[in-house]
């Protein structure tokens, strides 16, 4: 008896705790019974809030949908600009989930993978659609922050009549449609109407847009590269040039000044040795003056001594001219 009283006990806490589920904060909670799951009475998938929750053991199953901001990075891609030029634009954005129900009916069972597949055409529709609005120069500056807001605009009020007959459809409007056409169908008309060009009709919400870099391609880089190196090398040239010009005339000026210190030296010292010797002139004159003979006898020496510097020199004169006339006996050379 005691062992058919605890089997069941055990039954029943094994029933308890296989009624009971947690939705986690930050998830919400779909619960399929055979697979199938649980509708309100507008026929929309019943979400379940963060919390403890009952089920039906062994029939039914639970799903978790991410509650949280959802970051989708998309690879760098070519856009034509209103200027008709090529961009590569590596973007991201971070969406959530805003209405569960049709989250869920609209991806097939709450698929990740297939919301963001739509979610990243759309977004790339979108994007290339308003960059080839704006020239280069606008997008890389005081509008790139206008842009990202547009594009997250668009993307969650979708386009209105007008700028639909302006536009063409893309494959992810039809897409989205249709998508939205089936969740319409399958809740009977019953859930609220939405933009079907919007992500609101996938029950998803953009809440930011981000470009993380803009750059040129690569062949279009590889140009722009060559032309500024030669332009830099052309102003390198020029100033090259203009710096020889500058050291010619600084070198033409520095030897003009330097001929013209010298000559201006030298004839400071010619006409300082020119004063110099007519002083020394002045003052041998003054005194061979107070003594012609003396000075007469001087000046001979002199002569004989420049004359006979080599013991090889020849002189032919006669011994009787006057240049020898010191050289004879005293007695002959004093005058009475």
């Amino acid at each position: 008896m005691r062992k058919s009283i605890l089997l069941v006990v055990v039954v029943v806490l094994v029933a308890l705790y296989a009624s009971l589920f947690v939705v986690q904060e930050g998830q919400r909670g779909i619960v399929l019974r055979f697979g199938k799951v649980l509708r309100d009475g507008d026929n929309k998938p019943l979400v379940y809030a963060p919390g403890l929750h009952f089920k039906v053991p062994f029939f039914e199953s639970v799903k978790t949908l991410d509650a949280r901001i959802q970051t989708m990075d998309n690879q760098a891609d070519r856009f034509v600009t209103k200027e008709k030029k090529d961009l590569i634009v590596d973007s991201y954005l971070k969406w959530r989930i805003s209405d569960f129900s049709r989250y869920y009916l609209a991806t097939g069972g709450g698929d990740v993978s297939q919301a963001e597949v739509l979610l990243k055409r759309k977004f790339s529709d979108r994007l290339r659609s308003e960059i080839g609005r704006l020239d280069v120069k606008d997008i890389v500056t005081d509008s790139r922050g206008r842009l990202t807001l547009d594009v997250r605009d668009a993307l969650n009020k979708g386009t209105d009549d007008e700028d639909a007959a302006a536009a063409a459809t893309t494959e992810a409007d039809n897409a989205i449609a249709s998508v939205a056409k089936r969740v319409e169908q399958e809740t009977n008309g019953k859930v609220p109407a939405v933009n079907p060009n919007s992500m609101a009709a996938l029950g998803i919400e953009v809440v930011d847009v981000r470009i993380k870099q803009i750059n040129l391609p690569a062949e279009v880089s590889d140009a722009i590269f060559q032309r500024m190196r030669a332009e830099r090398e052309a102003v390198a040239r020029r100033h090259r040039s203009q710096g020889q010009e500058e050291a010619e005339k600084l070198r033409a000026t520095a030897d003009y000044e330097v001929t013209r210190t010298l000559a201006e030296a030298e004839r400071q010292a010619r006409i300082t040795r020119g004063e110099g010797d007519a002083q020394a002139a002045k003052l041998f004159a003054d005194a061979f003056s107070q003594d012609p003979d003396f000075y007469a006898f001087i000046r001979s020496l002199r002569a004989y001594d420049e004359s006979f510097k080599s013991g090889n020199d020849v002189m032919v004169m006669s011994p009787n001219d006057d240049f020898f006339r010191y050289m004879k006996s005293p007695e002959k050379t004093i005058k009475p």
